[in-house]
């Protein structure tokens, strides 16, 4: 069964709201967080990305970073204010872009459940990753964001969340980057009856957050060697996360750009390229369909038809492996998508314009636009306990930080 467990909200008062919220601290580089936090003292920002207040060039895992993200983070509480509610609730937190709505359980969920793999993963995590949020968790005493979840559909869990959207929200705002974010705190029956609700849910899969609940997970274990008196109750033993129904969560492609051809010209490239692959000419930009790639090249665009997968389980037909070993590698010599400083990733909400003006500008020589992952593949991956290949999908829109804050 999966666990939602009620929790005291840190939360900013609803005038700061969209100044505090702020994109999760990993999809943006230190020039970009320190762009979007440039005079807006307020954002969450100075806490998930403390070094954009310190000296550029400083090693972003130093003593120094985890100093000044307590230092503001005492700071945002007392400026914001952020104030921490009087009892335990869930939320439920809605996000619109156009015409897309999911609206999700803002709850804590158990790290003895992620532990014991009732919350599936589909992603491998870095360890030097895992260090920096632990330490961020263990300096702050609090998860600042939340793991994005995803569950098989369950009526009884919309209808509480229906009834739930009829009241008048705590926070209602549209970002910069036009999402619209909404937040309703349940009432105490409201929150028991998704408790219930809940406990017929088998599994949990993360979409997004994997290195967040890594590290809850070993900020709990480092928490608990200090605790002489652990229970198992304490807050350090649950971690933050939003958790949507799979048919409403939506997933971009997550693309790749290459800097060069391996050596080779276009025209080559492309030679050997239709010798292995259908390749058609004139493609629309984004494929319409699993099993085709768009290429980008030499200011044209490209349609290839992948090889069907001849076994070797779910990751074997996924477009990603197959275009990983049948092009990236066998073509451009690319063995280690992890490591290889050639190959870059540009998230399906930048569009396939990204993928043109990276190779018109020279950034980069050729540019692969994917067919987006499904739920559907994700959860047989997880389930069969397997990992996607890196930089499989990209969840959108995307959860802000410091609307929800659980204090460990």
């Amino acid at each position: 069964m999966a666990t939602v467990r009620p929790f005291r909200a840190l939360r900013p008062a609803p005038a700061s709201a969209p100044a505090v919220s702020a994109v999760p601290y990993d999809v943006v580089s230190v020039a970009e967080a320190r762009a979007l936090a440039e005079g807006n003292p307020l954002s969450f920002l100075h806490v998930s990305r403390p070094e954009i207040d310190l000296p550029e060039g400083i090693d972003p895992f130093s003593d120094a970073v985890y100093a000044r993200a307590a230092e503001n983070f005492e700071r945002l509480k007392r400026d914001a204010p952020l104030s921490l509610e009087s009892a335990p609730a869930l939320y439920v937190y809605r996000l619109r872009i156009g015409r897309h709505v999911q609206s999700g359980v803002a709850a804590c969920c158990s790290i003895d459940e992620y532990d014991g793999d009732t919350i599936r993963k589909h992603e491998r995590t870095r360890k030097d990753k895992e260090d920096d949020r632990t330490r961020h968790m263990v300096r702050l005493s609090a998860q600042t964001g939340p793991v994005f979840l995803t569950y098989r559909d369950r009526p009884g869990i919309d209808a509480v969340v229906a009834a739930a959207e009829e009241g008048a929200p705590l926070y209602d705002f549209t970002a910069p980057d036009g999402v619209s974010h909404t937040v309703w705190r349940l009432s105490t029956a409201a929150s028991r009856k998704l408790e219930e609700e809940f406990h017929a849910v088998p599994l949990f899969y993360i979409a997004d957050g994997h290195h967040r609940a890594a590290s809850a997970s070993r900020a709990r274990q480092e928490l608990r060697t200090r605790n002489a008196r652990h229970t198992g109750e304490e807050a350090y033993n649950f971690f933050l996360a939003v958790a949507f129904p799979a048919g409403q969560v939506r997933i971009l492609p997550y693309n790749r750009v290459v800097k060069d051809l391996n050596g080779r010209s276009p025209e080559t490239f492309l030679e050997e390229l239709r010798r292995r692959l259908a390749v058609q000419d004139g493609a629309a930009p984004a494929p319409g369909r699993k099993g085709e790639v768009s290429l980008y090249l030499h200011g044209r665009w490209y349609g290839l038809v992948l090889p069907k997968p001849s076994g070797g389980g779910a990751i074997a037909s996924l477009d990603a492996d197959l275009l990983q070993r049948h092009v990236l590698e066998a073509l451009l010599g690319i063995r280690d998508v992890r490591t290889d400083k050639r190959i870059d990733f540009v998230g399906g909400v930048r569009g396939t314009e990204a993928l043109e003006r990276l190779v018109d500008q020279g950034s980069a020589a050729v540019a692969f636009s994917l067919y987006p992952v499904s739920l559907a593949e994700l959860m047989a991956i997880s389930d069969a306990n397997e990992i996607m290949p890196p930089k499989s999908t990209w969840f959108e829109p995307k959860l802000r930080d410091g609307l929800l804050v659980h204090e460990i």
